[in-house]
């Protein structure tokens, strides 16, 4: 998964800004937290299944009989998890560029995610989530973690719908507490926003990323066509240029309605159009531009 130099040379410029505290080691681009000498004590919180058991204050526990985690602030790495919707509907691509799918997108904004970490010290990984469960690019962080990360990339595949709450399990087991998270998907499952409102319940920070084929957005359709879910298979017949007026007023309406639910739980989305370079909707979600 190669990114052209030109937006390679665009991505420098990008950075990710950690709105939760950041629960990792080392030098990394953000304020975070963490436990160990010399640190400045900030503030107790009550123990999540996540944290680490040598951050519990014991001693608290003693009085209480209650867990209750010590959080101080220091400069820590991010661990930023790239969640790529991998069901069927993702292999759509427009007449025009059949070689470019949703999911070459998905995988190629995902590359991008992992330049912008990896410039700024943050480790990254990869969860491709099919109806199967999930597919893994471990997290990992440095210039050596660059290559793993694209071969993974190019491995994973796309096919049936998307899973149930085994499938979420897996994804929330693996973004650890004050993670965050970059959901890529076309948004047509319904799973996707309650994923995501779990993800932000549980103290993660969300980013969603909306990928848009051209088609969609324009309908350029004229004539008679059967227009087939991939993922159920069922098939509408229509006239183009009779169905378009609705189905652009019917897809807004849903985009709008996604773009709102997410809002209601912190979770900022901005939707990628496949004409687009790949770095234009990362500039715009991770300036908090719409």
């Amino acid at each position: 998964m190669l990114i052209p130099p030109d937006v390679r040379s665009r991505l420098r410029g990008l950075r990710f800004a950690n709105r939760l505290h950041a629960n990792g080691r080392g030098l990394g681009q953000h304020r975070g937290r963490s436990r160990g000498a010399g640190l400045e004590f900030e503030q107790y919180r009550a123990y999540e299944i996540g944290d680490e058991p040598r951050r519990i204050d014991w001693k608290l526990y003693g009085r209480s009989d209650r867990l209750f985690v010590r959080e101080a602030t220091r400069d820590s790495p991010l661990n930023v998890w790239v969640l790529i919707d991998a069901t069927a509907s993702m292999a759509q691509a427009d007449a025009s560029r059949p070689d470019y799918s949703k999911f070459v997108a998905a995988k190629l904004l995902a590359a991008c995610l992992a330049e912008v970490a990896l410039l700024q010290g943050d480790a990254i990984g990869v969860i491709g989530i099919t109806g199967d469960g999930v597919q893994l690019v471990p997290l990992g962080g440095g210039a050596r973690n660059r290559d793993r990360l694209l071969i993974g990339l190019e491995r994973l595949v796309c096919g049936g719908r998307w899973p149930g709450e085994a499938g979420f399990a897996q994804v929330q087991e693996r973004v650890g507490v004050d993670s965050l998270a970059v959901i890529i998907s076309d948004g047509f499952d319904a799973g996707l926003p309650v994923l995501a409102e779990n993800l932000a319940a549980a103290r993660r920070q969300v980013l969603s990323l909306g990928v848009v084929s051209c088609e969609e957005r324009d309908f350029p359709f004229a004539g008679g066509f059967i227009f087939r879910d991939p993922e159920t298979g069922a098939e509408c017949r229509a006239d183009g240029a009779a169905a378009r007026a609705d189905f652009l007023t019917r897809f807004a309406a849903a985009r709008r309605e996604l773009k709102t639910r997410l809002a209601q739980s912190g979770v900022p989305h901005v939707e990628y159009h496949l004409d687009e370079p790949p770095d234009a909707p990362l500039r715009r979600i991770l300036s908090g531009a719409d």
